[in-house]
């Protein structure tokens, strides 16, 4: 058997496990777990220093998760923009593609988390071969992002015939690969899987590291086979209250994912999924992290801060507020708080 299939064999599953490794015993870890499945892989959980710590928080149930009376259970309204069950359709030009309904680590604040490691992801054969019929015969789908669950986790030969079967419509330009695996089981990343994966041009890989402590040894390796093979690496990262809702973490971490060659992609305000309100923090807690960002490290190591609006409204840029006044001129302040000035252009008619 592979190295991270054991691991995932041995991984912490069940509330008999939490106290056996923990000594963790709580009457309602059951009742979460038969709600929201857990998952904890040996790798990931020899990352955990102690009890609440960041990587505690992403990966071991609260009893919050059940008193959440304030999110939704599908926020982004994926079900109304799904025209087959494996297909989200919400953007002119992309879709994404569900094709794994697990994940090498169950994350507590998960977008999917009423599905994902539950027979409601409903994830087979025949989802599969309904998604990519539905993106045949849709032309206007330039683009299409595999998801899940993550679909790293699938087998190399199940991956292979979905992207060999993708790669084959004419209409399809780019495949993208979302996947938290570089993370939380990087030795998931073998040389064959990336063999299989280089066949596949354009083809982009967006992973989801939060903290800096993720950043291991292993996590590098990962990353360097996937770049070496000419893959181009972004990151995801979810703003999340006690796990990195500070500038200190956020810019650690940016700046980690560059030297490992991963690009920082996106920084997203929490969604309002059911069973994670704690996680959550006020936006003006992002703006304030983007403000020490800007300016004060590479662009390159900027992401864009967006919130995905609820009910399917896509992603909105959340930027802080430097412009003071429009006018002939543009009075704007910098990245210091100094007050500077642009002129406008005279935009005069050919009249």
């Amino acid at each position: 058997m592979q190295h991270w299939k054991r691991l995932v064999q041995d991984s912490i599953q069940s509330a008999d496990d939490l106290k056996n490794h923990f000594g963790l015993y709580d009457p309602v870890f059951r009742d979460i777990i038969n709600q929201y499945p857990l998952r904890i892989n040996p790798y990931y959980l020899q990352l955990i220093d102690q009890p609440g710590d960041p990587i505690w928080r992403q990966a071991v149930p609260d009893s919050l998760e059940l008193k959440d009376q304030i999110c939704m259970d599908d926020p982004l309204g994926e079900k109304n923009l799904s025209p087959v069950p494996s297909i989200v359709h919400k953007y002119p030009d992309r879709a994404l593609f569900l094709i794994s309904g697990q994940c090498a680590m169950y994350c507590r604040f998960c977008t999917r988390k009423r599905k994902v490691g539950k027979k409601d992801m409903g994830i087979n054969p025949a989802t599969i071969d309904d998604g990519i019929r539905y993106i045949l015969d849709t032309p206007a789908i330039r683009e299409v992002l595999l998801s899940g669950g993550d679909p790293l986790f699938l087998e190399d030969e199940q991956l292979e015939l979905i992207l060999s079967r993708l790669h084959q419509i004419p209409s399809l330009e780019v495949i993208r690969i979302g996947t938290r695996i570089p993370c939380t089981l990087p030795m998931r990343v073998t040389d064959r899987l990336v063999d299989i994966l280089k066949r596949y041009h354009p083809l982009y890989i967006n992973t989801h590291f939060n903290h800096p402590k993720e950043l291991t040894v292993q996590a590098k390796e990962c990353c360097a086979k996937l770049a070496d093979a000419g893959i181009p690496l972004g990151n995801q990262t979810v703003l999340l209250k006690g796990v990195n809702d500070n500038l200190q973490t956020i810019q650690s971490l940016m700046l980690g994912l560059l030297k490992i060659r991963v690009k920082p992609y996106y920084l997203f305000q929490a969604d309002l999924t059911r069973g994670t309100n704690h996680f959550r923090t006020a936006t003006s807690t992002g703006l304030s992290i983007m403000k020490g960002l800007i300016g004060h490290i590479s662009g390159m190591a900027v992401p864009t801060y967006a919130l995905d609006g609820p009910g399917g409204m896509g992603k909105i840029p959340l930027t802080p507020q430097y412009i003071i006044e429009r006018g002939d001129e543009l009075v704007f302040n910098n990245f210091q708080n100094r007050i500077c000035c642009y002129p406008e252009s005279l935009e005069l008619s050919d009249s």
